[in-house]
């Protein structure tokens, strides 16, 4: 399977229930949605009721935040059977989850933990991708995180560590260009030099959002608009990576309809001229 088989999608929303009503309405310009898998994880109900009726309206992807790849727990065989069971119901564009950690020993931290970016926290996670895309029968993207915290043993970058991640177990990449944001300020480190880290033929999705100033630190709360420094990111992305299919995460302090779709509207406005000089 090449890198470039999935297909390209245009800009789309995170399926909140905020806006069912509105996305019902099929305003044109949201052109798919990402659904967060654990939430549709079910035998039946109104969460698939209402998953199907956008089936029919949208394309589909797949967005998981509890696979916890990176931990040392065993994978939960369970969660990936209803994770596979869900996406052979839907047949997402594609399924993505996180490049992270979310519990030990079995208790779930409901939190995205960093990695230590090391040979072997490498040889750990590239060999449970690889058993989730045998379960799935596909190929996964994951996303790299916010981070507030580093490891001493690090012994690459967190661009070198997602790169290989992606070329040993042959998967592709979700880059959050708030996160890369969020993290190159947190902890000091070039996000230029992280954009240009990445292997431009693994990139199949970008997400943008909000984030919060702290004291000392920003932190990826989802709940405001995307920032200056997040679009002029986003810029730099579109001139590395071309034609990827972009959305907007808004999860709390919801803004009106009108404001979120100006926003991804935004988005199509600075990626489309560049898009078409590059042609």
């Amino acid at each position: 399977m090449r890198p470039d088989a999935l297909p390209y999608l245009g800009y789309g929303l995170g399926l909140r229930v905020e806006y069912y009503e509105a996305l019902l309405a099929s305003p044109p310009q949201v052109q798919w949605l990402e659904v967060v898998s654990e939430n549709y994880m079910v035998d039946g109900g109104l969460p698939l009721t209402w998953l199907e009726r956008f089936r029919e309206r949208f394309p589909l992807v797949m967005h998981g935040v509890s696979m916890s790849i990176g931990s040392t727990d065993p994978l939960d065989q369970d969660y990936l059977a209803r994770l596979a069971a869900l996406a052979q119901r839907i047949e997402p564009a594609w399924v993505s989850d996180h490049l992270c950690w979310t519990g030990v020993q079995g208790v779930n931290l409901h939190d995205l933990m960093p990695l230590p970016y090391t040979e072997e926290a490498l040889d750990h996670v590239v060999s449970r991708v690889k058993h989730v895309q045998d379960v799935l029968k596909r190929r996964i993207l994951l996303e790299n995180v916010s981070s507030y915290v580093s490891f001493a043993q690090s012994q690459l970058t967190e661009w070198e560590f997602i790169a290989e991640v992606a070329e040993r177990s042959d998967c592709l990449i979700l880059l959050d260009i708030n996160n890369v944001h969020v993290s190159a300020t947190n902890h000091g480190f070039s996000s230029s030099d992280y954009l240009r880290g990445i292997p431009v033929s693994r990139v199949q999705q970008f997400h943008l959002a909000g984030y919060e100033q702290g004291e000392r630190l920003i932190i990826d709360t989802h709940d405001a608009p995307v920032s200056n420094a997040v679009w002029a990111l986003y810029v730099e992305a579109v001139r590395r990576f071309g034609r990827v299919s972009t959305m907007i995460e808004r999860d709390d302090h919801f803004p009106p309809w009108a404001d979120l779709l100006a926003e991804l509207d935004h988005a199509r406005a600075l990626a489309e001229p560049l898009l078409r000089d590059a042609a």
